[in-house]
């Protein structure tokens, strides 16, 4: 099935360096964002490393391996190499982790898998969905009932990672899948763009803005509301 992609990442306003990676590889169908964590250069290195990690499994995956089986075994792969790095480094990396959504083309299938709260969003007949779900103890909260939608958005609560790739050796990514329509987008993000940009702000992006135009859009949007973080944007199109 044809597809069309763009991707885009920017420090922001208001951090002195870029802790967010992206891949787009069109020939393995691999598309990654992700979200560094950790002082000193941690971030930079993490998500660097589990993007390069991640292309390297899923190029190493036999034809017959099983997508959900290449992207456990690459989150895997990824976080232990991270935490190794971290344990025996003399350059203060320990404790540095990333954020990680991941997506696996395979015929007219995508499979997306995530760690952390960086998300993917399914775009469909004038529509957006969120199609993973967060590992941060804000979610987890709203998910159980003790917050509201509104408190969960709100910029004054501050958001607790509770899962990542690299904080300990290993980790479990989230899995789903969906067989592909014509017309439909996803959109990866990380959250620079979500704390920044309301869901029915970046719908409406997704509406208005001709096709290579939504993720530079997106961007400025999330800048324009304060650009408080890194912020990463890729669209796909089909």
């Amino acid at each position: 099935m044809d597809c069309r992609f763009w991707g885009q990442t920017d420090r922001g306003l208001r951090r002195e360096n870029n802790q967010d990676t992206f891949l787009i590889n069109k020939s393995l169908g691999l598309f990654v964002v992700a979200d560094g964590m950790g002082g000193h250069q941690g971030g930079e290195v993490a998500s660097a490393m589990a993007v390069s990690s991640m292309e390297a499994a899923v190029k190493a995956a036999k034809n017959l391996d099983l997508p959900r089986d290449v992207l456990n075994r690459s989150y895997s792969e990824a976080s232990s190499a991270i935490f190794e790095r971290a344990a025996n480094s003399s350059e203060n990396l320990q404790g540095m982790g990333t954020t990680m959504v991941a997506a696996l083309l395979r015929d007219k299938t995508i499979f997306v898998a995530n760690v952390g709260d960086s998300r993917c969003y399914l775009f469909a007949k004038g529509n957006l969905f969120q199609m993973t779900e967060d590992h941060s103890l804000l979610y987890e909260q709203y998910r159980a009932g003790l917050i509201t939608e509104a408190e969960k958005n709100s910029k004054t609560r501050k958001n607790v990672i509770t899962r990542s790739v690299g904080y300990f050796r290993e980790v479990e990514c989230d899995i789903v899948e969906r067989e592909v329509q014509g017309g439909e987008s996803y959109l990866f993000c990380t959250d620079g763009l979500t704390n920044m940009v309301k869901d029915e702000v970046i719908e409406r992006i997704l509406i208005e803005t001709p096709s290579a135009g939504i993720v530079p859009r997106l961007i400025e949007e999330a800048k324009a509301n304060g650009g408080d973080d890194n912020v990463t944007v890729m669209l796909l199109q089909f």
